[in-house]
């Protein structure tokens, strides 16, 4: 392994990250992991890498990225004006840039969370089985924080010849998601909806909330109708999920994310489907939100839905 790219600034907050460190949640280790998964393994699919590969996630304001070898690489996600030695450079696409060239971004048009796939993964060490960063406990990435002015990050060296295989590629645009100042999300509900009163569920279902200031990569706290609960506000500490919407004594609900505890003692109104999760993720503060009844099997066809056109879209992108 070489060093393949070196931060020259960077951005506000800039991660490697994977699929995330599965399996140990009964130990009190938090998965990480993207926050939009669906925008992060399009961009590895782009630039020809296994879906579980290291990327770099971008947040609102992006880095500036010098590459220190030739590199195909693919940006997905929000389009944060990305740019190639001063030139406009496609989102939800793979180009190859050459050692030397830098990538900047700008102004976020559309989205919060962008993604940076480097044909061949970037390759610093694993820790507990991942790379992914998980910055409140150190794990992962570059000393598990986020990445800093002067940092090199490791990756393969693939010959010309197969960086012209990689180049090139687009996502038709019927199939990216369209990134909005308001979304609706579907919601299983949790058994625990009995702790809420009728009021509560109603206006849950029937108002929108809007995202503060107050959320990051652990959860997304709102802002809006109080949820009220029909008992005590705490429950004995259980096992929580990304998408759980937790809602504390004040009835203003927080959306579990991608660095979210293990457990939680709050009651849980429900569980976005894991299909909608990259709405929630690219909302920034002082965007809405609202939620809509669904169910496991809905959850469940989404899902396949999902499944299968990253399926489709790999062995397109393989043939081409």
């Amino acid at each position: 392994m070489i060093p393949l790219i070196k931060i020259e600034e960077p951005g506000l907050h800039t991660t490697i990250q994977d699929t995330g460190r599965y399996g140990m949640q009964q130990y009190g280790v938090v998965p990480s992991g993207p926050m939009d998964p669906f925008a992060f393994r399009i961009a590895n699919l782009l630039a020809g890498n296994a879906p579980d590969d290291a990327a770099i996630e971008i947040t609102m304001v992006g880095p500036s990225v010098r590459f220190l070898e030739n590199c195909v690489i693919a940006i997905t996600g929000a389009n944060l004006s990305p740019t190639l030695d001063g030139r406009k450079v496609p989102v939800w696409g793979s180009l190859y840039v050459k050692k030397g060239q830098e990538l900047q971004f700008g102004k976020p048009k559309h989205g919060v969370r962008a993604y940076l796939a480097i044909a061949g993964g970037i390759h610093t060490q694993k820790v507990l089985q991942s790379r992914a960063t998980y910055t409140k406990a150190e794990l992962g990435g570059l000393k598990g924080q986020p990445l800093e002015t002067g940092d090199e990050l490791p990756g393969l060296t693939l010959p010309d010849t197969e960086l012209s295989k990689r180049k090139g590629k687009l996502l038709s645009e019927k199939l990216r998601p369209y990134y909005q100042s308001h979304h609706m999300v579907r919601v299983i509900p949790d058994e625990q909806e009995s702790y809420f009163t009728k009021e509560a569920l109603q206006t849950f279902y029937t108002h929108s909330f809007k995202v503060t200031p107050q959320s990051d990569r652990m959860g997304y706290r709102l802002q809006g109708q109080k949820i009220g609960h029909k008992q005590e506000a705490e429950i004995l500490s259980e096992a929580v999920a990304f998408g759980s919407i937790q809602v504390p004594a004040d009835g203003a609900p927080i959306i579990l994310m991608a660095d979210r505890q293990t457990t939680g003692g709050y009651p849980k109104i429900g569980t976005i489907i894991t299909h909608d999760l990259w709405k929630v993720a690219q909302l920034m503060p002082g965007h809405t939100l609202s939620f809509q009844r669904s169910s496991v099997e809905e959850g469940h066809l989404w899902h396949e839905y999902e499944t299968n056109l990253l399926k489709k879209l790999s062995v397109s992108i393989q043939q081409k």
